[in-house]
């Protein structure tokens, strides 16, 4: 299989990688970007594409699909070369300085510096432990929301204190027979707003607050559930009849073959040099929510500063002894489509 040859490959195509497309396309770097998905947009993509994002400059409100789709379009005219479906299993430091890329489909990548914006490594969520809830997931039990019109007029229980639960809460009063949130204490942990919004709508009658309980059981037959049975920590119980399930646990992190790079990490995520976004390995740089730093705030605005960091810091090694001249992009301009 021959060798793709490229400025950058990028690993990860969620928003924070495909911002990296066009960050480098202005500074004349072209890239490859390698996703384990099988289309480009990452978590925004498979997790929730219809959730709205509010804290995107420029948009009071878009959907994670609308983010990616505009971002796609950013970074098009940079003609940007995308190997879906398959994870980067080897990287491989060569004697020119440059770094060889093997993915899980036999894709070979030559690339002189690696971005990383691999968001949280390979995801899953975090399942609660209740008896037979296998039986019922992809049917009445769902860990992503990715059409909010399959739960128009049902009844929902919705579990978790965080600010996914708290959106779909809100996100699915309007059309949902009844929301129910459960959690297991009555302080959510979720964006004051957000919280100040559930209250609101538990107010008007539009959700009900289940606390302060904790799964406890499912009820129902052939993947069709009927009932949520709940717990208090004194083992009181109550039944919430419902059609479906919403656990918002979170997503566990598996960095994967990253893990085996040698590069330092800080509790499964990967340390950078905030000024440049370089790893501890020369050549190699880590943006948005993999790259870790102090005091670092885990926002898409952050990973898109990032981004811009990173490709700055990448092109004199693309171009070794050529003066960078910064120009803004209201004088610079981008290539013609």
């Amino acid at each position: 299989m021959p060798v793709h040859r490229t400025d950058v490959a990028i690993i990860g195509a969620g928003p924070v990688g495909l911002f990296a497309v066009f960050e480098c396309g202005m500074l004349k770097m072209k890239a490859h970007v390698i996703d384990a998905l099988g289309v480009p947009g990452g978590q925004c993509a498979a997790l929730y594409p219809e959730k709205p994002i509010y804290d995107i400059p420029g948009y009071p409100s878009i959907d994670a699909a609308g983010l990616i789709e505009q971002l796609a379009e950013q970074a098009r005219p940079f003609d940007p070369v995308y190997h879906l479906d398959q994870q980067v299993e080897k990287l491989t430091p060569q004697p020119d300085g440059r770094f060889l890329l093997e993915t899980s489909a036999g894709t070979r990548i030559d690339a002189r510096a690696v971005i990383v914006a691999a968001g949280v490594g390979a995801f899953g969520p975090n399942r609660p432990p209740i008896a037979g809830i296998e039986d019922y997931e992809g049917t009445s039990v769902h860990y992503m929301v990715t059409r909010r019109e399959a739960f128009r007029g049902k009844r929902v229980v919705i579990a978790g204190g965080g600010d996914s639960a708290l959106d779909w809460s809100i996100i699915l009063a309007d059309i949902a027979e009844k929301v129910m949130v459960v959690h297991r204490r009555p302080k959510f942990r979720g964006a004051p707003d957000s919280v100040a919004k559930l209250h609101a709508l538990a107010e008007a009658g539009k959700i009900e607050i289940v606390t302060p309980y904790q799964l406890h059981g499912l009820e129902g037959s052939d993947g069709a559930l009927s009932a949520v049975v709940v717990a208090t920590l004194e083992g009181e119980t109550k039944r919430l009849e419902a059609d479906a399930l919403l656990p918002f646990f979170g997503l566990s992190m598996n960095l994967g073959p990253i893990a085996e790079w040698g590069l330092q990490l800080d509790r499964h995520h990967i340390a950078i040099d905030q000024a440049t976004a370089e790893t501890s390995a020369p050549g190699i740089f880590a943006i948005g929510d993999i790259a870790t730093y102090p005091r670092k705030l885990k926002l898409i605005l952050t990973g898109f500063a990032e981004a811009a960091q990173a490709a700055h810091s990448i092109h004199p090694l693309v171009f070794p002894g050529e003066a960078l001249h910064f120009e803004y992009s209201t004088t610079k301009g981008v290539p013609a489509a």
